[in-house]
């Protein structure tokens, strides 16, 4: 995946130079200033030279009078008049009263009159004093103002510098935050994205065009101005608008929707203004804007209507699509998975020629997106991608690449080199139900699940048409859910017959039945399966037509308050027949238990051993479901699922360490207590 790299409007590959400020020839001579002046302090100030004995004007004359000094320097200054000086040298001897060496320093400020520098001049002689001029004008106006200098340039620097580059960050709220992908980071290309063959090729016009427009020009056509691509979530639309980038040879610039807005009143309208202005700048170009309904929402929705920010950015876009004023050579591509919420206008021609609707992959895009993620996972040779791609309905392709990856993760986690099917499975499980949690269940609880997973594989099994076989049954608790019957369609279901609805409504209520024939009570377990029924026979009764009440629409209306439509919604139906859709519902779940009830009765031997083999083995698949209710008995092996066999070694791992500690206390010699008391 290419990372965005931010540019400007100049030529296609020229990226924006990065902040040198630092490197200016006005910074530096600043850092320069500050450096020369802290030296001059540093140099006027004197350097210090280790420590110093602190001593009087009179002591310094007595010890050089008694020849205990070896040099010293005196300096005249104006602090205290012209006979003020400061005395600083080296002992030549010991100064035990003084706790001092030879070589120490001393230091000594005060009044030396001038009979007092006669003597020092005597008891030193001119070799070892040193006498120093006062200092000048200059030095000392040096010094009272190098401070004050330092700190109003360290405030300019610091402040007022920033200040104004904030006063010219404030002047770029209203540029557009379009990033441009360059081609040479650029990685994802047509043979990348699978699954969509039908909205590959629609988008691949673009890019036909933008190569050879002629041929198009020659006919009259034109290309599209703007493609919307809609679709559910992870079914590939960003990765799609990618391989755009990659393979078209013109500046692609790439936005989100939610970029337009800020807190400021008109920075939207700007940046879309902006844009668009890049854009004419780069012609020909493409311009991606992902999740465009976070700006392109109806206008005038919601209980109170108005005029906010964001109406303001789209009336902006609107003009900028297809205003007076054109925009030749900038294609515009969106992408959404809301296009139930986008204003009317923007998804007119003109603007949004053409919408590719980006569908959920079936049975053949499941495997082709299958075959591109499995090149970089290391997969077993049984692994058959027909099966598992049979065994993911309703999953996107960013699912399908993710449960490629789960299994990778499980593989490496039970120590397995390469991925096998039994790996997949746990992965697509995992991903479908939750992972396993291991409860600590008494038996009665593990019965009682045991028994309502067989009544629903036991129906299943039995009304099953061919078209939802069983595949597998667990008392494994995943997720919210303390057992599971899972089915393997044989394709993917695009309508559903009433039969088949009736079916899977005796399925459903197998668990419940279960639980009440044989153990004589029923329990909150089958709240999930009583929701699913009743929605489903609702949908029979309300919506599908499939009741004594005839092809009426009798559902409530969906659309919600905050679209601004229906806000005063009413009833579409009279009481009496709230009633009768009341009487059907209860009609359509009664004659489903009482059938599914009478199955269960005439199987009730193979209920039994289904039940058993559950407790036995916690999860069996849906072939020995039927060698129970053909032969009675199962015949073929069962294989233990990856997580079981793992937690099985763990434990065989445990009770090894176990046993090898108790035989080393064993084989330990036994102590010899005289040679610990010694």
């Amino acid at each position: 995946m290419s990372e965005n790299n931010q540019q400007g409007p100049g030529p296609q590959g020229s990226s924006t130079p990065p902040d040198n400020n630092k490197y200016q020839p006005k910074v530096l001579l600043i850092w320069f200033a500050i450096f020369g002046a802290i030296a001059t302090l540093w140099l006027l100030s004197g350097e210090p030279q280790g420590p110093e004995t602190k001593l009087t004007v009179k002591q310094v004359l007595d010890l050089a009078e008694e020849g205990r000094i070896e040099e010293a320097t005196v300096k005249a200054n104006k602090r205290g008049g012209s006979d003020f000086a400061d005395i600083t040298g080296t002992f030549a001897t010991r100064v035990p009263e003084l706790a001092a060496d030879p070589g120490d320093r001393f230091m000594a400020s005060g009044r030396l009159t001038e009979g007092n520098l006669d003597i020092l001049r005597e008891s030193l002689g001119s070799a070892a004093l040193k006498e120093e001029p006062s200092s000048t004008v200059m030095s000392d106006i040096m010094i009272s103002l190098l401070p004050f200098i330092l700190i109003i340039a360290l405030l300019y620097f610091l402040f007022i510098r920033q200040l104004r580059m904030a006063g010219k960050g404030a002047m770029s709220f209203g540029k557009s935050k379009a990033k441009m992908l360059t081609r040479d980071r650029q990685k994802v290309y047509f043979k990348d994205v699978a699954g969509c063959d039908e909205a590959k090729e629609e988008i691949q016009e673009v890019v036909e065009f933008l190569k050879d427009p002629k041929k198009f020009q020659n006919v009259g056509g034109r290309i599209p101005k703007g493609f919307l691509m809609v679709g559910p979530p992870g079914t590939g639309k960003t990765l799609l608008a990618k391989a755009v980038a990659g393979e078209a040879d013109v500046p692609f610039f790439t936005i989100s929707g939610s970029d337009f807005v800020e807190m400021f009143v008109g920075v939207g309208a700007s940046r879309v203004r902006d844009m668009f202005e890049q854009g004419r700048k780069n012609a020909p170009c493409l311009i991606f804007i992902d999740e465009i309904d976070a700006v392109g929402r109806q206008r005038g929705a919601g209980v109170g209507g108005g005029n906010d920010e964001r109406e303001q950015t789209l009336n902006s876009l609107l003009v900028e699509m297809d205003g007076f004023e054109g925009h030749e050579g900038v294609i515009i591509i969106a992408a959404t998975n809301r296009p139930d919420v986008l204003d009317n206008a923007l998804l007119r021609p003109g603007r949004f020629d053409r919408q590719i609707m980006i569908d959920l992959p079936d049975l053949n895009g499941r495997r082709q997106i299958l075959d591109v993620h499995a090149k970089k996972i290391k997969l077993d040779e049984e692994v058959d991608l027909d099966v598992v791609a049979r065994s993911t309905p309703g999953l996107s392709g960013a699912d399908l690449a993710n449960l490629l990856n789960e299994a990778a993760l499980i593989a490496v986690r039970y120590g397995s080199k390469k991925v096998s099917l039994s790996h997949i499975e746990e992965a697509r499980d995992k991903i479908q139900y939750g992972r396993e949690r291991r409860r600590i269940m008494d038996e009665e609880d593990k019965k009682l699940i045991a028994y309502h997973e067989a009544g629903h594989a036991l129906i299943q099994a039995v009304v099953d048409d061919g078209s939802m076989p069983l595949h597998k049954v667990t008392i494994i608790p995943r997720g919210q859910s303390l057992g599971s019957t899972m089915f393997l369609p044989k394709k993917d279901t695009y309508n559903y017959s009433k039969k088949r609805l009736l079916n899977q409504l005796a399925s459903i209520m197998g668990g419940r039945i279960a639980e009440e024939l044989v153990l004589d009570d029923i329990s909150s377990g089958a709240s999930g399966d009583i929701k699913q029924a009743t929605k489903i026979a609702r949908h029979m009764v309300c919506d599908w037509g499939m009741s004594t009440l005839g092809p009426l629409s009798l559902g409530e209306n969906q659309d919600t308050v905050f679209l601004g439509k229906e806000i005063n919604r009413t009833q579409n139906y009279s009481e009496e027949t709230a009633r009768k859709i009341d009487d059907e519902l209860h009609r359509i779940i009664d004659e489903q238990y009482e059938r599914a009830t009478n199955i269960m009765k005439e199987n009730r031997e193979a209920l039994d051993k289904i039940a058993a083999a559950l407790m036995e083995y916690e999860t069996i698949d849906g072939k020995h479901v039927h060698e129970i209710l053909d032969h009675g008995e199962i015949r073929s092996t069962v294989e233990k699922a990856p997580s079981a066999l793992h937690e099985e070694k763990k434990r065989r791992e445990k009770e090894e360490k176990a046993v090898e500690g108790k035989g080393k206390q064993i084989d330990e010699p036994p102590g010899d207590p005289a040679g610990a008391m010694a």
